[in-house]
């Protein structure tokens, strides 16, 4: 007795039709993800170095603006302390003419002290810078020969205060003069002043006496030319 297989072929059993598959619906096809932006949309953002480029711009334009800005208040602060210690402190000085020679000489540069007569009074020996009297916008350099107060006279141009020689060693024999003058007493408030040069200076022996309001301050240093540079 024998079996049959059911996995045997069998030539007389007819094929079994063809299974039809049906195109997936448009429900089941996967959605696209929201998350990925289209192309178009990348396109018209800068790329990343782009971005950082400009924010490092910015920041850079930023500093700039503040930098700018403290220079600005540093160089104004600076012109307020110049206009300050100019005016109350000390002021730079050119000589100009001979009047003061050997001492000083031509285009001389000196820095005078304005403090030094805001706390005290001129003294005798000074070397001062000063208004020209008969014409304050002029000024000139010269060297205090005597206060209020004191008698001079000048004799063949040696010159007496209180009637003792005064010590004029510094200056040379060749620019001594030998005119007369006085003697006169020195009115209060007022100064006596003559120039080095005393045979080639306009002093107080030509226009007179000199207020003390118009003593700009005291010659404290000759700084130009550096190989003669000196304090006074």
């Amino acid at each position: 007795m024998s079996t049959t297989d059911e996995n045997t072929y069998n030539p007389f059993q007819p094929p079994e039709p063809e299974r039809f598959q049906e195109p997936p619906s448009a429900s089941s096809m996967t959605a696209p993800d929201p998350r990925v932006e289209p192309a178009a949309a990348m396109a018209a953002q800068p790329p990343p170095e782009a971005s950082l480029a400009l924010e490092n711009s910015s920041v850079w334009l930023n500093r700039l603006g503040e930098e700018l800005i403290a220079w600005f208040k540093t160089l104004a602060s600076a012109a307020v302390y110049a206009t300050l210690i100019v005016t109350f402190g000390f002021q730079v000085a050119r000589v100009e003419g001979q009047s003061m020679a050997p001492t000083l000489q031509d285009q001389d540069r000196l820095i005078v002290n304005k403090l030094a007569y805001r706390l005290g009074d001129p003294h005798v020996g000074d070397i001062v810078m000063l208004y020209y009297p008969l014409k304050p916008e002029k000024s000139f350099v010269k060297r205090i020969i005597a206060e209020e107060g004191d008698q001079v006279r000048i004799v063949d141009g040696r010159v007496y205060r209180n009637d003792v020689p005064l010590d004029d060693s510094f200056v040379p024999q060749e620019y001594r003069s030998h005119d007369d003058w006085g003697p006169q007493v020195i009115p209060e408030g007022y100064y006596f002043v003559m120039g080095d040069h005393r045979n080639n200076s306009s002093d107080s022996r030509h226009w007179g006496f000199v207020p003390k309001k118009y003593i700009i301050g005291k010659v404290q240093l000759r700084w130009w030319p550096m190989a003669h540079a000196h304090v006074f």
